[in-house]
């Protein structure tokens, strides 16, 4: 069913008109960011800090509370608070920095993204605001006395939240048309006494005209302008952007000053660059300085300033309109420009609601239940709601560190390598707070949610990670600002191909143009690792940690105090898997142009290597016979090898280098079933150890199946992967074994003593800065590839080959059903059960019971290995918003359709 959200997706798409021009793309913190550290030492949490941000100018992006901005940030719109007892404006939410954290960053705040369709033509956020002294003095010394061992002190625990003394203040926004946003805020005191509270929608322009930064453009301006009767207004002048007028309902006082920094405060030794400073609002009506405002009524930074008593149980509402339309414009399809608060807007808002619920019925399978539903449309907001403006110019950036290799005066600092570099686009961000920026692999992952509700945004994020002006010239795919260079897995090309397979479900084309680039890009990524990381040329595989942080015994992208280095069974059973969404994609590819065969040889063959490589047999090998088990080796200088027996998914992940042959694809390159058969001829010994290949040995429907396990080997990994003494846990796969709860791992070298030891929950050591943790806890996008590995298995086997699921249980499952049950177990995390209570938020009772709180879904970073509580950061829909895809797909899918559309099964439209 087409809606007329889906209409606007096409206009979009075909440029008709530009619905996604405007969007939530301020991110939830920018201070603290690599971007805005220009230290000597790289300190990035300490050269920009909370207490900096309302008084210092940024030079990368904006933050902002619940706000949106342009698809190039130029202006931005989002709202302050004061209840009049906070020693600040509530510009921005607040958060400890790594240091300060017991668990390192976490950020303070209660916050949520309700709903946002992919247009963002609605959109709806809630903020949690204290009406006591918010408490950053407490939650910041409070913390830094607990140790790793202890739980962190959250907001709730101050006891700010008592009787309810809280606003719940929520922003909505409607587009009446792509440069028409309607704004509507409304706060409502839950609390049992009057309280005051003073809203400030704040309009700013990002300051890219100061006389430091590289290139300044021309300064912007914002006036005070007449609008219509009962209105207050805004003009917004800039000259990329064009006019905008912001239009307040009522006749509020607006307040003006600059979006420079108040050196002033903070850095007494220079002058201010204007009399009226970035933090002139806040001392405004903090401070009561009426000196601070411009009286002229003209900045780059405004304020609406609405302040009211509001009783308890009772509201107030506040309505803007930001739009292009000018107040003398009259005329068809200006009407709100002469009343941009009449009946209309109401109306707009219904509408743009009602066809937002008309959406998400379409995109969820009938069959969800409406909890599920509901936490797979919040999933879905929290992905759209986290696409944020990332800027960064390594050319711009590295000459003002004086970093840049290609100018005078060069020495080497963080990046240099990247001077090539521009981005400046919406990209997806893992958590717009903790992790406000770009991370390769969890890109990855984001598309297979984001493909939902807008397949050209998810496609469009894969062509950046590709694109010559974030991939690296040798063929690097940049991992994240902290350092470019760092290794992440090689997931581009699983997420290529299931984005291409998503697209020909859904419009029954192939864009051939996007996968030949993304085909010949990807090319040189698999070249570079080839070339970088088999450093013997055995065809196993480094990498160092992998986004995996903490899991190994040592920190494995720093130099082993043992010396050597580590043949890693993740790095090469992701190089596995490279191979072969590599040689689908050429599959793909050759059905258009033939010259393409060549390189399915050539990828199916790079898969033998690399499977002969990780299961040599012997001491030599990563496999363990007695164990049944991959491990790391660790290859000592001498050449001797020692495997490092901890269990974790280190050694699971050789399962998901799995892929079932449709026998149309066999018909596509025939010439390459029959090399196949001669390199078996030639090379017996590479077929021996891994899955049997050829036509004896189809499956159901004549599928063959590419994987590194043999069918024996399978069984021993799935008796360990199900069993709940091990990786099977309540709500999902562990990352480590519950087995090295009483069996901890222990390594002696140099007189120190490595261990691992089964945690479930946080940290307990530094290392990754200690924020998140791979020793036990439940982390959706491996559990997302192994139920796509067992989904491939069971598209071969079909009901031939069954499990013990649990092990010991007696009841035996095929691996469809064993795939459902994993991810019935992943769901359960975030729906209620039979005591009424969502794992995710374990023992906090205020998200238990209290009925302004308990449908409030947040997607943590990771999950309790035992209790399924959420762990490290709290707003990651990023990979965590899996789950949608998850909760959708076995919507619609069951063990018949999976076994007889086999690929085809998983990529059809979601409105069935």
């Amino acid at each position: 069913m087409k809606t007329a959200e889906h209409l606007r997706l096409e206009e979009a798409r075909q440029k008709e008109k530009l619905w996604k021009k405007w969007g939530p793309y301020l991110t939830e913190r920018q201070w603290g960011t690599v971007r805005e550290d220009y230290s000597d030492n790289g300190d990035a949490w300490n050269f920009f800090t909370h207490d900096h941000a309302r008084s210092r100018a940024y030079r990368w992006g904006e933050d902002g509370l619940g706000g949106i901005c342009d698809e190039k940030q130029h202006l931005c719109l989002a709202l302050a608070l004061w209840n009049g007892k906070d020693p600040i404006l509530k510009e921005r939410l607040f958060g400890l920095t790594n240091s300060e954290g017991n668990h390192g960053e976490d950020v303070k705040e209660y916050y949520f993204y309700l709903d946002s369709t992919p247009t963002h033509s609605y959109m709806k956020y809630l903020y949690k605001y204290p009406q006591a002294a918010f408490p950053y003095g407490d939650l910041v010394e409070t913390n830094r006395r607990r140790s790793r061992e202890e739980m962190e002190y959250e907001l709730l625990d101050t006891g700010v939240f008592h009787q309810d003394r809280y606003f719940d203040v929520f922003m909505e926004y409607a587009k009446d048309g792509p440069d028409d946003i309607l704004v509507k805020i409304t706060a409502i005191n839950r609390g049992p006494e009057q309280a005051e509270l003073h809203l400030l929608p704040t309009l700013w322009f990002r300051n890219d005209w100061a006389s430091w930064i590289a290139g300044p453009a021309e300064k912007p301006i914002l006036k005070q302008t007449q609008g219509p009767a009962g209105t207050s207004a805004i003009v917004a002048q800039h000259a990329t952007l064009g006019t905008f007028h912001l239009y307040c309902d009522g006749e509020v006082p607006l307040l003006f000053a600059e979006n420079e920094t108040n050196n002033a405060r903070l850095f007494p030794q220079y002058p201010n660059p204007a009399p009226y400073v970035k933090d002139g609002i806040n001392d405004y009506v903090v401070q009561g300085r009426k000196e601070a405002v411009n009286p002229a009524h003209q900045g780059t930074k405004a304020s609406a300033h609405y302040r009211q008593m509001v009783g308890p149980g009772q509201s107030m509402t506040v309505r803007l309109r930001l739009t292009s339309q000018g107040p003398g414009e009259q005329g068809k399809g200006k009407k709100g420009a002469v009343a941009p608060f009449g009946p209309a807007f109401a109306e707009t808002f219904a509408a743009r609601l009602k066809e937002a619920d008309e959406f998400y019925r379409a995109v969820t399978p009938p069959s969800v239940s409406p909890d599920a539903a509901n936490v797979m449309r919040q999933a879905l907001a929290g992905m759209l709601w986290s696409k944020q403006y990332y800027y960064f110019d390594g050319d711009r950036w590295l000459e003002e560190h004086h970093s840049n290799p290609l100018h005078a005066g060069y020495h080497i600092s963080r990046n240099s390598e990247w001077f090539h570099m521009i981005n400046e686009d919406i990209i997806s961000m893992p958590d717009k707070w903790e992790y406000p920026w770009y991370a390769a692999w969890d890109l990855a992952f984001h598309t297979l949610p984001l493909s939902i509700v807008d397949p050209d945004f998810a496609k469009q994020q894969m062509h950046l990670m590709l694109h010559g002006l974030y991939l690296h010239p040798n063929g690097q795919i940049p991992a994240y600002e902290w350092n470019f260079s760092d290794v992440n897995p090689p997931v581009h090309a699983f997420a290529t191909l299931f984005l291409h397979r998503t697209e020909q479900a859904l419009r029954g084309e192939t864009d051939v143009e996007f996968l030949r680039m993304a085909f010949n890009k990807l090319l040189l990524n698999f070249t570079w690792w080839v070339n970088r990381k088999d450093r013997l040329g055995k065809n196993v595989f480094e990498g160092g940690f992998l986004g995996l942080d903490n899991i190994g015994i040592f920190d494995r992208s720093a130099p082993l105090p043992t010396g050597g280095h580590l043949e890693q069974a993740d790095g090469t059973a992701w190089m596995a898997l490279f191979s072969q969404n590599m040689c689908e994609l050429a599959v793909e590819l050759a059905a258009h142009d033939p010259t393409y065969g060549d390189m399915v040889t050539k990828f199916i063959e790079h898969f033998l290597y690399i499977a002969g490589g990780m299961n040599r047999p012997g001491p030599e090998g990563m496999w363990d016979e007695e164990d049944g088990f991959y491990y790391d080796l660790l290859r000592l200088p001498d050449g001797s090898a020692q495997r490092l027996k901890v269990r974790s998914m280190v050694g699971l992940l050789p399962l998901c280098a799995t892929t079932v042959v449709e026998s149309w694809q066999r018909d596509i390159v025939p010439q390459v079933v029959t090399a196949l058969q001669a390199r078996r001829g030639q090379m017996p010994e590479l077929f021996k150890a891994m899955h049997p290949m050829g036509p004896e040995h189809w499956g159901v429907n004549q599928r063959g199946l590419i994987a590194l396990l043999n069918p024996e080997r399978l069984r021993k990994i799935l008796s360990k992967m199900l069993d709940e003494n091990e990786f099977l846990g309540p709500y999902g796969l562990r990352a480590l074994s519950k087995f090295h709860e009483r069996n901890p791992y222990i390594f002696h070298v140099g007189g120190q003593e490595y261990r691992v030891d089964y945690l479930p929950a946080e940290s307990n050591t530094g290392m990754f800065g200690g924020n998140s943790n791979w020793r036990g806890p439940v982390w959706m996008p491996v559990n997302v590839m192994i139920i796509r590995a067992l989904l491939n298995f069971y598209a071969y086997y079909g009901d031939n080959f069954k499990i013990e699921c649990p092990t010991g249980s007696g009841k035996m499952m095929n691996l469809f059903e064993v795939s459902k049950e994993l991810a019935d177990r992943l769901t359960r995390t975030f729906l209620r059960n039979e005591q009424d209570r969502r794992p995710v938020y374990g023992g906090t009772e205020t998200f238990q019971s209290d009925p302004h709180w308990r449908d409030l879904i947040l997607f943590y970073e990771y999950f309790h290995g035992d209790n399924g509580a959420g762990l490290g950061a709290s707003h990651q829909t990023g990979w965590t918003g899996c789950v949608a895809k998850i909760i959708q797909l076995y919507g619609l899918l069951d063990a018949k359709k999976a076994l007889e559309g086999g690929k085809k099964a998983v990529f059809k439209k979601g409105d069935a």
